[in-house]
């Protein structure tokens, strides 16, 4: 058992991580920010969005179980590093780039690749790394944090991203995600992070990496609640990520809209996430955080639906929705991250975490497919109603599924915990 004083302990080194982590992210959102727009002016085109969103996620795919499993095997303050340090450096490539004025669209493709490579290894690792700092009491609660940070980061990343890139050529603009991935690596080289005691061997033997993916594929099968929810994850983000990757396009080619109104719309949608973050931060959502993550999932996609159906002279009414979505899409995220970190076993953390993170990216990219031609055929708002109703739709149905509705009962062992 962890003592009171060593729960303060952990606490604090943790939050100090954290602190630097969410500087990493206002660099990485900047540079997001920044490369979105570049493309959308270059090109305009919805199939170059969808291509480079395809490529930011490919590696989550192809990478992520491996990555899981390395996860657990490694010292997960190492592989954060690493992970912080591999993205940073093909940040300062792009720069070198734009600099030389040799910048092309198949370079940001690249880098976009290179540096999810790296946010492969990262996320599973800080995830594992939370539980075993954290109390389970305060997972929702620091779940919910985690929304509001990004909320405040999606307020910043735009309005700082819209006032450099009037100011600076695109270079300058990048050179800040060096500034911020200093911020996330330095305190990770001075703080240790806890290890989980790995699970003895049959016979001593150290399972293959192949071998560690597979233990925890059939732990995720062998888990019906989570299955369903992995299932229902996927299917919405089939359809709700080409919806948030073709936002640019929605304000320029359908409102007539330009930088500006961009960095409003990510501004609000960053409020939302930020006060709806500390909502959960402070209430901590329902009893059961599973009828937290259906409920506000249900609404969300009604605030989708909006964006979708407003005419091209009611953006306004457009920026309300998307509010409305992020404001209650935060509840769902929150929980769900909370609801899996209590249940899964901390020395199977990483490869749990990494089968699931790509399985569910891999929707992703098929969504991005249909959504980037649908688009440029039909309109960009038409995959905004999609997605809407499908979000919604899904959500509502997860009330009816027994397996779902007690996901929760399924509850991890205590495990030794290595200070290394």
């Amino acid at each position: 058992m962890v003592g009171q004083a060593d729960e303060k302990r952990l606490m604090r080194r943790f939050f100090v991580i954290w602190g630097g982590e969410a500087c990493s992210l206002v660099g990485s959102a900047l540079v997001q920010f920044a490369l979105v727009w570049w493309l959308t002016i270059e090109t305009g085109s919805a199939t170059v969005l969808a291509f480079a969103m395809m490529m930011a996620m490919l590696p989550q795919i192809v990478i992520g179980p491996f990555a899981g499993a390395l996860v657990d095997r490694w010292n997960r303050r190492h592989v954060m590093i690493w992970a912080d340090l591999s993205i940073a450096l093909a940040t300062a490539v792009l720069i070198a780039l734009f600099a030389a004025d040799v910048a092309q669209v198949w370079h940001i493709y690249a880098i976009l690749f290179v540096r999810s490579a790296g946010g492969a290894f990262q996320w599973p690792a800080m995830a594992a790394s939370t539980t075993l700092m954290v109390p389970k009491k305060h997972l929702a609660r620091v779940g919910g944090l985690n929304e509001a940070i990004q909320g405040a980061v999606s307020i910043a990343a735009p309005a700082l991203g819209a006032v450099l890139l009037l100011a600076l050529p695109m270079w300058g603009v990048l050179s800040v995600d060096l500034l911020t991935a200093g911020a996330a690596i330095v305190p990770l080289l001075l703080i240790k992070i806890p290890q989980p005691s790995r699970s003895a061997a049959v016979g001593d033997v150290k399972p293959s990496v192949l071998g560690d993916i597979r233990s925890g594929l059939r732990f995720v099968l062998s888990w019906r609640g989570a299955v369903i929810l992995l299932l229902m994850v996927m299917v919405i983000n089939l359809l709700f990520a080409p919806a948030m990757s073709l936002l640019p396009l929605l304000i320029k080619s359908y409102f007539g809209k330009g930088v500006v109104e961009f960095a409003t719309m990510e501004m609000a949608l960053g409020v939302s996430l930020l006060l709806g973050g500390l909502a959960l931060g402070l209430w901590g959502g329902f009893k059961r955080k599973i009828v937290t993550v259906l409920v506000s999932g249900a609404l969300s996609g009604m605030g989708v639906l909006v964006v979708g159906l407003v005419p091209p002279d009611a953006f306004y009414v457009a920026v309300a929705g998307l509010f409305f979505t992020g404001f209650t899409i935060s509840f769902a995220n929150g929980s769900v991250r909370a609801v899996l970190q209590s249940s899964v076993p901390p020395d199977m953390q990483g490869r749990v975490f990494g089968l699931m993170g790509s399985m569910t990216v891999a929707m992703t990219p098929l969504g991005l497919a249909v959504a980037g031609p649908l688009s440029d055929v039909l309109g960009v708002q038409i995959w905004f109603v999609i997605a809407g109703v499908g979000l919604s739709a899904i959500m509502l149905a997860g009330f009816l599924m027994p397996s779902l509705m007690h996901i929760e009962d399924a509850k991890s062992e205590d495990v030794k915990v290595e200070e290394l």
